[in-house]
Order: C-alpha cells, then sequence, then structure tokens
C-alpha cells in the first residue's frame, strides 16, 4: 500500500515539474508575444514548482532574469513605468504588424483591437514602482 502512495506522489510531483515547465515556456514566449499573460504563467509554474521540486522553485525565484516578475507580484510592488511603456508599445506594434499583415477577416482585427485596448487598461492600471530612495535605508 506504501508503494502506491510513494508511486501516486511522484506521478503527482512529476506531472507538477511537466505543468510548470510548460507554463514557464509560455510565460517565456509571453515576454515577447504581448497576447500571452507573463506574470501569470510565471505565477503559475512557480506554484507548480514549489509543490513538485524544491530546487526548480528555487531556480526560478533566484532567476536574474524571471524572479524579479515573481518577487515584485508576491510582495506588492509595482511595475516599473519604462517596463510598462515598453509593454504597451510592444503590444501594438506585435498587433499592428499582425492585424495589417496576417489578418483578413474584420471580425478578428476587431477582436484582436479589444484584446490590445483590454491589455493596454490593464498593464496601464498597474500601480507604478516605487523608486528606492537610498538615503532613506
Amino acid at each position: 500500500m506504501k508503494e502506491e502512495c510513494e508511486s501516486g506522489s511522484k506521478l503527482v510531483r512529476w506531472s507538477l515539474i511537466v505543468a510548470g515547465t510548460l507554463c514557464l515556456s509560455l510565460g517565456l514566449v509571453g515576454i515577447f508575444i504581448p497576447v500571452l499573460p507573463t506574470t501569470p504563467l510565471l505565477l503559475l509554474a512557480a506554484a507548480c514548482y514549489a509543490r513538485g521540486s524544491q530546487r526548480f522553485y528555487c531556480w526560478l525565484i533566484n532567476n536574474r532574469l524571471l524572479g524579479s516578475y515573481i518577487r515584485s507580484y508576491r510582495e506588492g510592488q509595482g511595475l516599473p513605468i519604462k517596463v510598462r511603456a515598453f509593454t504597451i508599445a510592444m503590444l501594438w506594434l506585435t498587433m499592428g504588424l499582425t492585424t495589417v499583415l496576417f489578418i483578413e477577416d474584420d471580425w478578428l482585427r476587431v477582436l484582436l483591437l479589444v484584446i490590445a485596448v483590454a491589455v493596454t487598461v490593464h498593464v496601464a492600471s498597474l500601480r507604478p514602482k516605487e523608486r528606492s530612495d537610498p538615503g532613506r535605508e
């Protein structure tokens, strides 16, 4: 009976690691394709890794490129204005090029426009990250 529990636990752990890796991969793609939400996917990857593999979780949280997404969210920090501006610019560049070069149906163009507006409103509504004052530390 104990072996069944351990193998089930092992299966769950491996499933969580696979799910975390899939979310991580999609989150990485989301950095370059604004339609994919980077931070929620990275948070989901972190949650999967936290339950599946402490080693993968620590790697993700301490990763110099990706860890800041998760730490900023967990600590309730805002989004730096430069990151916000870059995100919105990339969103509109990507959506604009996609609708002009690849989309022929007007209803799909309208849908992409609605998505772009919604994402822009969301990103713009995120509170700005406060600048740290080195003199106050």
